[in-house]
């Protein structure tokens, strides 16, 4: 395994003494990964990768890149690429003047900073548009622009901060896809901060999430959607559906659960459920079989329900039943799956594998 590019260690960032905006981090990042820090507002992560920049420093903790301790770095000494979510372009400028910035601060001579603007310029797709001012570009080309500077000076490691929060959905999506396509032709290390779930699982090897402050879990896509760690990551990776429980025990690896209608289940537990007190089981809407049946037709592993609400969603039906105490779990069915018995107020069973719940 490679050594770490970046660490941090023990970092934390504190406001006038009091507000704590990052609290003791410990994280390593992996040359050439694509390492998305992922969290809702005011969760720690702008801050994590401002410290990492340069433009704040950190209240405590070391922060290393390739080895080298940053306490006395300033940013334009760090070799870092960094992208914003508004672009930050010099309106004055043309796209290859603001594509050349980085090269002209650095010393790099005239002739070799054309060639390398026109090679940043085509990366990104921009080619014969040097000569526009950033005012006449749509969004998504600003975007573009504003990766292409960048990427031009060709740094290790590229931070990106919301990149994407300014674009519209169609735009947003393609740029996902062109971002991490230069990633992986590059091998750079991209350090991407986002709130978008579905951005965070599109485009990442591996996800760090973050809520107050603290680094929660820090794990591949897969791994933090079919196994979260914590009921904050389960509630903030997609959608999920919450059953309060009771934990009756546990055994070779399962919980065993009695739900508030007394039905008693089977689910993986967390690392901090415990035998005899009240927990939620966690299921997601996809992992869960529904089907028309009546009351004395019911296997002994389904739930009884009744539908309350179905919205149509194009390519999917999310259907809400209504369980057993007046509990409510979400089924979502691929549009191909939905019949017209899905309807509300019909009877309907739903069940699924002990190994798709938590």
């Amino acid at each position: 395994m490679s050594e770490p590019i970046v660490r941090f260690r023990s970092v934390s960032k504190t406001y006038d003494g009091v507000t704590e905006a990052v609290r003791g981090l410990d994280l390593d990042i992996l040359p050439g990964e694509f390492l998305t820090l992922l969290g809702p507002s005011g969760s720690g992560k702008t801050t994590t990768l401002m410290m990492l920049a340069g433009f704040e420093p950190p209240s405590a903790g070391r922060i290393l890149i390739e080895g080298r301790d940053m306490a006395s770095v300033p940013p334009h000494r760090r070799d870092l690429g960094v992208v914003f979510q508004h672009f930050a372009l010099f309106p004055h400028m043309s796209v290859a003047e603001n594509v050349a910035f980085p090269l002209s601060v650095r010393g790099v001579p005239r002739a070799l900073r054309a060639r390398q603007v026109a090679e940043a310029l085509s990366m990104v797709r921009l080619d014969g548009l040097g000569a526009r001012r950033p005012a006449a570009l749509s969004g998504g080309q600003q975007q573009r622009v504003a990766l292409a500077r960048a990427l031009v000076f060709r740094p290790a490691i590229v931070l990106m901060d919301e990149p994407l929060g300014a674009l519209d959905r169609q735009l947003r999506e393609e740029m996902q896809s062109e971002i991490r396509a230069l990633h992986d032709r590059l091998g750079i290390t991209v350090i991407y901060v986002t709130h978008d779930q579905a951005e965070a699982l599109t485009m990442s090897d591996r996800i760090a999430v973050f809520d107050h402050g603290r680094l929660l879990q820090l794990a591949t896509p897969p791994v933090l959607y079919e196994e979260p760690g914590n009921a904050f990551v389960a509630r903030f990776i997609g959608e999920n559906n919450f059953l309060p429980v009771e934990v009756l025990g546990l055994a070779e690896g399962m919980a065993r659960v009695r739900l508030q209608g007394g039905r008693e289940l089977e689910a993986i537990p967390g690392e901090s459920v415990r035998a005899g007190q009240p927990g939620w089981l966690a299921i997601r809407p996809e992992r869960i079989a529904i089907a028309p049946v009546r009351a004395e037709d019911l296997s002994p592993a389904a739930l009884p329900g009744r539908i309350s609400e179905t919205v149509y969603l194009g390519d999917s039906v999310r259907v809400r039943v209504t369980l057993a105490d007046n509990v409510s779990a979400v089924v979502k069915r691929p549009i191909a799956a939905a019949t017209a018995a899905l309807a509300p107020g019909a009877e309907v069973a739903v069940a699924w594998e002990p190994e798709h719940a938590r």
